[in-house]
């Protein structure tokens, strides 16, 4: 008694149907194909680019990155 059979489903997709119209429903799909589609780029490039660079034998991972920064004590008022 508690699943729904053929006919619901039926029921449910011509209430759909009606209330959204075809086009819209279309724009939706497609719009969601193309969100999946860039996502599954995303993972592969997202793969790509965790790989690690190969480093230089005797060189520090941040050779060559200056970074000159002077601090100062921040003053309450």
């Amino acid at each position: 008694m508690g699943g729904l059979s053929i006919w619901h489903w039926l029921i449910v997709l011509v209430v759909v149907v009606l209330v959204f119209g075809t086009k819209k429903l279309k724009n939706v799909g497609s719009d969601l194909g193309a969100a999946v589609k860039g996502f599954k780029d995303g993972m592969k490039d997202g793969a790509a680019s965790t790989e690690e660079p190969q480093q230089r034998v005797g060189q520090s991972p941040d050779a060559g990155q200056v970074v000159d920064v002077q601090a100062t004590e921040k003053k309450s008022s």
